[in-house]
């Protein structure tokens, strides 16, 4: 891509992400090597499972509360998972949102 992209987050259309009900994703940028970049909302009580994936994660998250199986992130972390690391349950405690890098 020689281009310049913007998306304006407020206008644009989210999907659900049917594996996990309450998850709503907003592609930023598609694709990455082995990825996308998206905006990722989740409603408190949804429960994360057991998963993995192909390639680097980074989340950053923007609000609310999600409990992984080390760390309560709020509003303001930031945390990196490498690539093919098992990550255990994950229950969102309060609506969450963050920005991903897959």
């Amino acid at each position: 891509m020689n281009k310049q992209t913007f998306v304006d987050t407020e206008a644009e259309t989210w999907f659900e992400f049917q594996p996990v009900p309450g998850t709503k994703l907003l592609p930023l940028a598609e694709p990455v090597p082995k990825g996308s970049i998206h905006r990722l909302q989740m409603i408190a009580g949804t429960v994360i499972p057991v998963h993995y994936h192909p390639c680097d994660e980074y989340v950053f998250v923007l609000k609310g509360t999600i409990q992984t199986a080390v760390c309560e992130c709020k509003a303001g972390t930031f945390w990196f998972t490498p690539a093919h690391t098992l990550s255990l349950l994950q229950f969102v405690l309060v609506r969450w949102e963050s920005l991903r890098r897959l």
